[in-house]
């Protein structure tokens, strides 16, 4: 790779482009954003909401706590507090607008006001379509592909504002050019100003709510149990972190994150213990934030691969990341490092996703601490090779082992996870 090249640029482009801000988990956060573009539209507050929700939404956005909401969970608070006090132009941020005195109005908007939840066809497993009455007219939003991927906005039948289905925030960047051995040598090489800014923001926001995890009670506060249940060690501070966050998140904390691949879980989980190890071990920012590239694209390559929403746990794909980022700090070789994202697919390649919710953050400690042996294999000359079950010789050819395992093998697991959560 030479720097300026077309595949380096693609990779600024892809961090710039997934490293963005959310408040809250991204499953309720876009059905609340997804409202209240349609309330922005229709002019006024809708008297009856039509909420069309994909099941794997319907999976992710359950059971977890909307925040600002003083504790409400589920779609119908989600589009509630997008059209009470939602803000549409800060994207994934919609609900950093509420105050705890809208409370009351949201709780009385879900009494009074007509929400029906319905499903969409189901051709997309990433859709929510919001379709608002008032005053007269008819507004409708429809958000698919991405979390943040309005492709249709219109008010009494004229389209406002309309673009291309993208599985890419920003439209169109193509993920396939991404490959372990180049992101590290990326990684190398990048000119960080280039992605420094998006860089610092994901270390100053996640370890921000790394902190609030580890100092309250949040969701099932699996961070602050690692912590108090185990030895102190730069292994139990980094997985204990980024449990932490998770805590944090699906809790309903306030705190915003900076997310990969659409997710905030997958983000923390990512960055977190790579941040830790770093600062454990003395390392630089630059560093650092090199190898934050490593992780998150790692982390992003993957996700790719089993796609945005599958019965496939998005939390393995950003261990896996996380793991990469921190032999990258180690100094360990491309070679060894593609090794160590071999060993940790060998190892926990199926756990599988049945929404976001506080047992989340046990995933994703799980998910770590494989990685991390992963790591300790490597470093000991040890490991797993191609022909161990689905694992293959090379790094890449075994991420797009595992997303066919994800996206072929698990689509009938994750109907039936679906009709489970609906019972």
């Amino acid at each position: 790779m030479q720097k300026y090249d077309c595949t380096y640029d693609a990779y600024v482009k892809i961090l710039n482009a997934e490293l963005v801000p959310a408040m809250g988990c991204t499953d309720p956060i876009v059905i609340a954003y997804c409202a209240a573009k349609a309330k922005e539209a229709l002019g006024c507050m809708p008297e009856k909401l039509d909420l069309y929700v994909s099941g794997n939404l319907v999976k992710n956005a359950k059971c977890v706590v909307v925040p600002g909401t003083g504790g409400l969970i589920g779609m119908r608070a989600a589009a509630a507090a997008g059209l009470v006090g939602g803000d549409p132009s800060v994207a994934l941020e919609v609900l950093s607008s509420l105050t705890p005195a809208m409370c009351p109005a949201i709780l009385e908007y879900m009494e009074t006001a007509e929400i029906n939840i319905l499903p969409t066809d189901g051709k997309e497993s990433l859709e929510v379509i919001a379709v608002v009455w008032g005053g007269g007219h008819r507004a409708k939003c429809r958000i698919a592909r991405s979390y943040s991927n309005v492709v249709l906005l219109e008010k009494d039948g004229q389209v406002l504002e309309e673009a291309e289905l993208s599985d890419s925030p920003g439209g169109g960047l193509d993920k396939s050019v991404l490959r372990v051995a180049d992101i590290v040598e990326f990684a190398r090489i990048a000119d960080l100003s280039s992605v420094e800014e998006v860089l610092k923001r994901q270390v100053e926001y996640n370890m921000a709510a790394a902190k609030a995890g580890c100092e309250g009670d949040w969701g099932g506060c699996v961070g602050k149990t690692i912590l108090k249940s185990r030895p102190d060690s730069v292994r139990t501070k980094a997985v204990a972190a980024a449990a932490a966050g998770i805590d944090a998140r699906m809790g309903g904390c306030t705190v915003p994150i900076i997310i990969i691949a659409g997710s905030g879980d997958q983000g923390l989980t990512a960055s977190i213990p790579v941040i830790t190890y770093a600062k454990e071990l003395g390392k630089s920012e630059e560093d650092m934030l090199r190898a934050l590239i490593v992780a998150d694209l790692v982390g992003i390559e993957e996700r790719f691969y089993t796609g945005t929403m599958s019965a496939y746990c998005g939390c393995l794909c950003a261990a896996s990341g996380a793991g990469a980022g921190i032999a990258f700090l180690e100094g360990m070789s491309t070679e060894e490092i593609c090794r160590v994202v071999i060993n940790g697919l060998g190892m926990l390649p199926g756990m599988i996703c049945d929404g976001a919710k506080p047992a989340c953050a046990g995933k994703a400690a799980m998910g770590i601490e494989s990685m991390l042996l992963a790591v300790d294999l490597v470093r000991e000359g040890a490991g797993f090779h191609g022909g161990d079950g689905i694992l293959f010789p090379d790094a890449d050819e075994t991420i797009r082992a595992v997303g066919r395992v994800a996206g072929e093998g698990m689509r009938q697991t994750d109907l039936v996870i679906q009709d489970i959560m609906l019972q």
